[in-house]
């Protein structure tokens, strides 16, 4: 097996051997910053939209980007270079840096990996089984590394025998923890919420998608009770359906047809084939 690179500060190494001080606070306080897309057949999808929101993440988060945009662009492209995989995921990540304190803010270490990646066709076929549980991530509009919560509740999930727990508050649907979440109303409205969320890559496109009303609203616990259909989108999820909730099967508990026409959709845009 060829050994993979990893883009550091500047210098291509062997992914094996990176090393991060003790001292930064990605490890100290759990302080940083990622993002996350995909390349298809060699070429990045969606790359000035991830490339906006890693920029704005770090300026939320106080933390420098040590690399223009142009030059984080030729650091991709020679890192892809270097790996030769066509198909991957790329990793973009600005940690807290080295911190004199344990709490201030350092100089932030910029870390791009990349690894295989395919999509499977067959994950969509079979569909989500969903949990809901009451929690508001800090700093939702930040694509932060705390993913405390979403870890801590593994156990729980595997116990309810589902796969995933979409968030809610105060009686608001937001969120997955590494998802959008959509619903499709009687009346074949495609919905999404509008806040408190991340705003995905992915949901930005198909809130672009043709052929059906697609809106960002307030979506109650109440209403994705009643859904038609639902769905979930990621960068490597693209739409995958939501066949149930809380144990309450969503429609009739398959794929539903808006559900797998703007599946179809997103896939050409990406430029995916199975």
């Amino acid at each position: 097996m060829t050994e993979r690179y990893i883009y550091v500060n500047g210098k291509m190494v062997l992914a094996n051997s990176l090393s991060v001080a003790a001292s930064d606070l990605a490890i100290q306080r759990g302080y940083g910053i990622f993002d996350f897309l995909v390349t298809v057949n060699g070429k990045p999808i969606f790359l000035e939209d991830h490339l906006l929101r890693f920029y704005s993440s770090a300026q939320s988060m106080h933390l420098p980007v040590s690399l223009g945009r142009s030059e984080l662009i030729e650091a991709i492209e020679q890192l892809m270079g270097k790996n030769q995989l066509p198909n991957s995921g790329i990793r973009l990540t600005l940690t807290g840096g080295d911190s004199p304190d344990g709490y201030s803010i350092g100089t932030p270490n910029l870390i791009i990996s990349q690894s295989p990646f395919n999509y499977q066709n067959q994950v969509f076929e079979k569909g989500l089984k969903l949990i809901t549980y009451e929690h508001q991530r800090q700093l939702p509009f930040i694509k932060t590394i705390d993913y405390l919560k979403a870890i801590y509740l593994q156990p729980t999930i595997k116990e309810a025998g589902a796969d995933d727990v979409v968030y809610f508050f105060k009686g608001m649907v937001t969120e997955c923890p590494r998802a959008n979440f959509f619903m499709v109303t009687n009346q074949g409205e495609v919905l999404t919420p509008k806040e408190n969320i991340l705003q995905g890559v992915t949901r930005k496109k198909i809130l672009e998608l043709r052929g059906y009303t697609i809106k960002e609203t307030d979506i109650t616990i109440a209403m994705i009770a009643s859904a038609k259909e639902a769905f979930i989108s990621s960068s490597t999820k693209n739409i995958l359906p939501v066949i149930s909730i809380d144990g309450h099967t969503i429609g009739d508990g398959k794929p539903g047809s808006i559900t797998r026409n703007l599946y179809q959709q997103l896939i050409h845009l990406k430029g995916i084939s199975f």
